[in-house]
């Protein structure tokens, strides 16, 4: 992968890290995830009609994105009320990128190096540590272990369905945009008929929020498919995964929590990881 891509995702993982800990911090995450969806359609309504209607042949992962991605939002929202998010974000985000290279070589053919596997599978390693060794995985409800697994099956999943879809759209930014304009629909339907005056509430009540969300996780992940594109499904998911580490500096720096023996063991083996992806690929 290039240095331009790498930096990219990594960007990217800094902003998913971001909006991941907003959602949580509010107490009501599917009323987070759903308003910052549904900013992100809201902008490319009006940005499709500055690119090309993608191709036929992209229609049904489109179509298949959207599924996967509302049953994630539901997962990922039961995740957060049903364990910490210390424990349930690195285990759902570092089992995500050997799903993703399994699914890449069974779906897309890709083959990795040596060198990139083996990064891969430091990354991966590093980030699961924080939870299987951490001290948290005992403690973690049976619940939240479950959600957490769905989750990361789920991330897996459209991953592989997005990396297959934009390199076959014909314009990366045509399959990012009418994905993401499609996306809200489901989840922000479901919210109007069914906690309509909550979920209004919530919108009224934090405007700003809202937005500083919404663009941090569209663009977040609009990064992501358009590295996809160019580069590995698996080493874009793994270099993505690194959102973990951000959220631990982020939970250091602004929260005061102590970083630990354990997330710098796991910094360390993401640092290699990402090392031999960029210089081994």
């Amino acid at each position: 992968m290039t240095s331009l891509l790498v930096g990219l995702v990594l960007f990217a993982a800094l902003l998913h890290a971001s909006w991941n800990a907003m959602a949580k911090s509010g107490g009501t995450p599917e009323y987070s995830i759903a308003a910052y969806q549904l900013v992100g359609g809201v902008v490319c309504l009006g940005l499709i009609f500055t690119v090309p209607t993608p191709l036929p042949q992209s229609w049904p992962m489109i179509l298949a994105s959207v599924i996967i991605h509302n049953a994630y939002y539901f997962t990922l929202a039961m995740s957060f009320r049903t364990g910490d998010l210390s424990q349930v974000y690195p285990l759902f985000r570092g089992l995500a990128p050997v799903l993703v290279a399994i699914g890449a070589a069974l779906f897309a053919e890709e083959s990795l190096s040596p060198g990139s596997m083996l990064g891969i599978g430091l990354i991966s390693f590093g980030l699961t540590s924080l939870t299987l060794f951490g001290g948290k995985l005992g403690r973690i409800s049976p619940a939240a272990l479950r959600w957490g697994l769905a989750t990361s099956v789920l991330i897996a999943f459209y991953t592989v369905v997005d990396g297959l879809g934009v390199r076959v759209a014909g314009n990366s930014f045509s399959y990012i945009f009418w994905t993401f304009l499609f996306e809200p629909i489901p989840i922000c339907l479901f919210l109007l008929v069914y906690k309509r005056a909550q979920w209004l509430a919530y919108l009224r009540q934090k405007p700003g929020k809202v937005i500083i969300g919404g663009v941090a996780s569209s663009t977040a992940y609009g990064l992501v498919i358009y590295a996809m594109g160019f580069g590995s499904m698996a080493m874009v998911s793994s270099l993505r995964e690194t959102s973990v580490i951000f959220a631990a500096l982020i939970g250091t720096l602004l929260f005061r929590e102590p970083f630990g023996r354990q997330r710098i063991i796991a910094a360390v083996l993401v640092t290699i990881g990402i090392v031999l992806i960029r210089w081994l690929a």
